[in-house]
């Protein structure tokens, strides 16, 4: 793994950090820095954004190699861990602006949903933005990023390793935000 000592070193402090503690019902338990959380199988709280430009492209990333899970997978969402001293809108609007470089937008609030798999297991929040600037990328966390059609992500991680956790909350907003035919 080709990892730079700027992505060590944000590793690093990532792990440290306090991250909200949670049962299975989402309520508070306390604090825990983030590697002790993952590695005790316990629950914490995450953020998924959900951008899309004015088009309705949905804006997809590469995630760098020394993410602790999923590096180097491509994600469909901006976000991460809430911290300790966070609601879920501080931490989606705070995660959204170090990713990506955006803030200041509307953030529509969507659904909550509990993710569950070895490693990763979440009380996940929604939401979504829309955004037709520049792009500025956080090089400790972000490889690359691009707008594409909603279904070219979705049949892309059909062949690319893609983020399972923000493939379903993809999936999830996608479903709520369907209309009847």
């Amino acid at each position: 793994m080709n990892v730079s000592p700027n992505e060590a070193a944000h590793r690093a402090a990532s792990d440290a950090e306090q991250i909200a503690w949670v049962d299975d019902e989402d309520r508070l338990q306390g604090s825990l820095g983030r590697a002790d959380l993952r590695e005790r199988g316990l629950i914490g709280r995450g953020t998924y954004i959900l951008l899309f430009n004015s088009a309705g492209e949905l804006c997809v990333h590469r995630r760098t190699l020394s993410k602790a899970i999923y590096p180097g997978y491509w994600d469909v969402a901006a976000g991460g861990m809430v911290q300790a001293d966070e609601s879920y809108a501080e931490s989606a609007a705070r995660e959204l602006e170090e990713e990506l470089g955006v803030s200041g937008v509307p953030l529509t609030a969507h659904e909550r949903f509990f993710f569950d798999q070895p490693g990763n297991r979440l009380w996940c929040a929604v939401f979504s933005a829309v955004w037709d600037g520049p792009l500025r990328l956080q090089p400790e966390e972000v490889l690359e990023a691009r707008f594409i059609p909603v279904e070219a992500a979705i049949a892309e991680s059909a062949r690319k390793p893609y983020c399972p956790d923000s493939l379903a909350a993809l999936k999830r907003y996608l479903q709520g935000v369907a209309k009847p035919s």
